[in-house]
């Protein structure tokens, strides 16, 4: 794990919901031990959160899912992803909001998701806050392209 992400625990996570006057309600609790127990798919689409949930044999309402998820996601507590596939994905946001989020790499045959951790954009950072006076927080990158298992299936 690189000095960007951070292990989460439940009661990290009741104690940012308190902070904004929130309550840890149990479909909130089932809903973030999801992503906290979710180690190799960390981007999960509220359906597949719902469909993890139905595993577990609890019984919330795909709605719920949804409403909950949107909330977590509006608190900073869960960031919403958009993968160019026409579905939300969330993950669990860092706690440290001066930390920069990890950026993505998308395989556009497999669909599959891998986590860049280096950022390398810091003198980009810092030419685009001088030249333009913005004082830049934080940053998104998306790569779209070939994994490793595919480059060599897809013709170019």
């Amino acid at each position: 794990m690189s000095e960007t992400r951070q292990l989460f625990k439940l009661k990290d996570l009741r104690g940012r919901l308190s902070e904004k006057n929130y309550k840890m309600t149990p479909q909130r609790k089932e809903i973030l031990q999801v992503f906290i127990d979710s180690n190799e798919d960390k981007h999960l689409s509220a359906e597949e959160v719902y469909e993890l949930l139905k595993q577990k044999e609890f019984d919330f309402g795909l709605a719920t899912v949804y409403r909950n998820v949107e909330l977590l996601n509006t608190l900073g507590i869960l960031n919403r992803i958009d993968f160019g596939d026409g579905r939300a994905r969330y993950e669990l946001n860092a706690a440290n909001p001066q930390l920069h989020q990890h950026h993505h790499l998308i395989c556009l045959n497999c669909k599959k998701i891998i986590e860049f951790e280096e950022d390398l954009l810091d003198d980009l950072e810092n030419f685009i806050a001088k030249k333009s006076g913005f004082q830049i927080l934080n940053h998104e990158v998306k790569f779209f392209g070939y994994c490793s298992d595919c480059k060599n299936k897809v013709k170019q």
